[in-house]
This record gives C-alpha cells, sequence and structure tokens, in this order.
C-alpha cells in the first residue's frame, strides 16, 4: 500500500501544470530605441538665415545709382520709409556738373522821383543802391572760384554776359555752375567764399546793361 500511495503522488505531481513565466518573458523584451531628438535650434536657425535682397529692391538702388552718374554724384546716403539708411559711394571722379539756373525776375529799381521831399534836419536821406540782387536758386555750399588756387569767377566792377559764370554753388556732392542769364555788371559781391548760403539768399548785386 506504501509503494502506490507514493506512485500516485508521483504522477499527481507530474500532471500538475508549470507556473507560467509570463513575467520573465515580460523582462526579456527589449526595450525600443527612442527617436533622436532633432537639434536644438536647427528648425529655428533657417528661419533667421538673412533674406536675399528682392527684385524690387535691387532695381530701386540700380535706380539710384543711374541718377547718381548721370548726376556726376560719387556718393550719397538717404534713409527708407521703413526707417533703413542706404549709403551708396561711387568710385569714379567726381566731375563739375555745369547747370543753368535762371534767375526769379525781380522788379527793376525804382528811380527818385524828382519831386521827392527833403529829408527833415537831423535825419539823412535813404541810400538806394544802384542794380538789383541776383539771388541762390538753391541750397548748398557757395564758391567764386572753380578751385582755392584759381581766380574768382567775377568781382566787383566786372562786366558779365549771358553765358558768364558767377560762381559754383556745390549741393548733394554735385558742383552747379550758376550763370548769370543776362547782360550787366557786378556792383557788389554779397556772400564770402566757402559760406553756406540758402534759396533765395542774394549772391551779387548786379546793374543791367
Amino acid at each position: 500500500m506504501a509503494v502506490k500511495r507514493s506512485v500516485t503522488q508521483k504522477n499527481a505531481a507530474a500532471r500538475k501544470p508549470a507556473g507560467r513565466a509570463t513575467s520573465g518573458r515580460k523582462a526579456g523584451k527589449a526595450a525600443k530605441p527612442a527617436k533622436a531628438a532633432p537639434a536644438p535650434g536647427k528648425a529655428k536657425a533657417e528661419s533667421q538665415l538673412p533674406a536675399e535682397p528682392s527684385a524690387s529692391r535691387v532695381t530701386e538702388i540700380q535706380r539710384i545709382i543711374d541718377v547718381m552718374v548721370a548726376a556726376g554724384a560719387v556718393e550719397l546716403e538717404m534713409r527708407d520709409p521703413q526707417g533703413t539708411k542706404l549709403r551708396v559711394r561711387l568710385k569714379e571722379d567726381r566731375p563739375i556738373l555745369t547747370t543753368h539756373h535762371v534767375a526769379p525776375a525781380l522788379p527793376a529799381a525804382s528811380v527818385a522821383s524828382p519831386a521827392a521831399v527833403a529829408a527833415p534836419a537831423g535825419h539823412s536821406a535813404p541810400v538806394v543802391m544802384a542794380g538789383e540782387t541776383f539771388p541762390s536758386p538753391m541750397v548748398g555750399t557757395f564758391y567764386r572760384a572753380a578751385s582755392p588756387e584759381a581766380e574768382p569767377f567775377v568781382g566787383a566792377g566786372d562786366s558779365v554776359g549771358e553765358n558768364s559764370t558767377l560762381c559754383i554753388i556745390e549741393a548733394m556732392k554735385v558742383m552747379n555752375e550758376i550763370k548769370a542769364e543776362f547782360v550787366g555788371r557786378v556792383i557788389e559781391v554779397l556772400v564770402e567764399n566757402g559760406e553756406p548760403v540758402e534759396f533765395g539768399q542774394p549772391l551779387f548785386r548786379i546793374e543791367r546793361s
């Protein structure tokens, strides 16, 4: 009987199902490798690259250069409506640009009436200046000669014609020769050499012939 019980227990142990090794299989699985993160700032760096000049911007700069060449200017500095500062400088020598500026017509000097009342004693009579003033046609710097070593174009007492050069006015790096535009005689030079002048400022006193 003892032998039979032992065999029965052995068979029962053999029929007993083995425990599941679920945890072992799960632990044995290899973890999937994480995807590499993109390099920091890579995408942002591409958007921060300076944009190439647009076709309209290039056309605008070329137009400015063409105007400077036509005007004889070698350097120009400006600022667009967006506040961007633009400076263009050409390597060519600066030529002297000859321009003709017609002086605005001025009323002729009034002639004293012969029946004028004598000035009261103790008061000097007003001085009537001969000739008429020749105004500046632009804002710039007044030069009496083409260079510091050259003789002035005109002086007091000199006669001038329609094509006689009176002076040079430098404006925006351009040298402009100012012509008399009429025949006459220079009475007085009213501006010193190298002095800044305003538009309409008297430069000479000239008596028409």
